[in-house]
This record gives structure tokens, sequence and C-alpha cells, in this order.
């Protein structure tokens, strides 16, 4: 594959991604498959670009998956994800949503209503990733450190496709431990 750097001042995945498609002149849809998302399998990448290839109007697209524990509901460093009756995102947060008023135990919201995860994974067209770039981060985003904030609110929609595979995002020492397990198990690397 083809390296290029980027400024180091851009601060989240997409920024940098909307950096190089400046130059890809003769691309319509860019994949930004998140660094931190090293378990993304190459049928996770055909099944978030299927969301923009049929559709023109669909400027992104990402994946989803059912939550199924209370230590993904509970870790924010799951986002969660709330859609609208057309696959759509509503809004992303780190904190569960949306919240059972009615609820009782938290650890048991998983069982009760339907709740999904956001899998670190982007296909944009180009000319929206231009204008994410030049937006600037939004109040929401600073908030709760999620870049797709700000493709929500600038009124655009970000299409959903739920997934049947699933990924672990690397935000602690504890997530590489973890993700090293899964590696060495299923034989994606060598054991040292």
């Amino acid at each position: 594959g083809e390296v290029a750097m980027t400024p180091a001042e851009l601060r989240s995945g997409s920024d940098r991604i909307a950096y190089l498609a400046k130059s890809l002149t003769d691309t319509d849809i860019i994949v930004n498959v998140q660094g931190d998302e090293p378990l993304i399998a190459p049928e996770m990448i055909d099944q978030a670009v299927s969301l923009l290839i049929p559709d023109s109007t669909i400027q992104v697209g990402t994946l989803i998956r059912k939550i199924t524990t209370a230590e993904e509901m509970t870790n924010p460093g799951v986002v969660k994800v709330v859609l609208d009756a057309n696959g759509y995102a509503m809004y992303f947060s780190r904190s569960p949503i949306p919240h059972l008023r009615d609820g009782g135990n938290p650890d048991q919201w998983h069982t009760q209503h339907l709740y999904y995860k956001h899998i670190g994974l982007y296909v944009y067209r180009r000319e929206l990733l231009l204008k994410f770039a030049e937006w600037g981060e939004s109040t929401l985003e600073q908030i709760e450190k999620l870049e797709q904030l700000r493709i929500l609110d600038h009124g655009y929609k970000i299409k959903t496709a739920v997934t049947e595979y699933d990924s672990v995002p690397v935000d602690t020492a504890d997530d590489v431990e973890r993700v090293k397990t899964i590696m060495l198990n299923h034989n994606l690397v060598k054991s040292p």
C-alpha cells in the first residue's frame, strides 16, 4: 500500500482522510478505517461501501452492531448510536443511549431494548469529506470526542448497516492485550 503523512495538527481520522482526499480528484467514494480498529474484516468494508453504491444521495455510511453485554453498555470506549426508522444515525454518544427512564438496572438495559454500538469505519463521498474538513470541530464533537457528530451538526445524515462482524477498538492498554489475544487465538499473527 501507499502511505502518506498528514499534518500533526489534524485531530481526527476523518480530518486526515479529508486532507488526502483533496488530491484524489478522480475518486468518488473514500473509506476510512479508524486506526484504533485493527480487527476490521474485509467484509465489513464491503458492507459499508455497499451503502453508498446504489444510492447517490447517501453521503456517509458506517456500520453498527447490536450491544449484547452490560460491559459494552457502560464502557465509554464503546460508542453507542441511536437510529431513526430508516436506519440513519440520530446521535452518537459514549454514554448509554437511549436512556431507559423506567428501566431499572442499567447493567440489564441491553436485554430490555435494542442498543447498538458504532464500528470505527466510515465511507464518505469525497465532496462531503471536503466540506467536513472546512467546518472545523463542532461543540458536540468536542464534548463527546466523536468526529461523526460534526456531520450531524451540519444537517447531513449518516446511513448505517447492522453487521454480523465485530471489532474491538483499542483505546486502553487492556484493549491492546485483548486484541493481541484475539489475534493470536485466530492465527492472525505469529506468536512471539
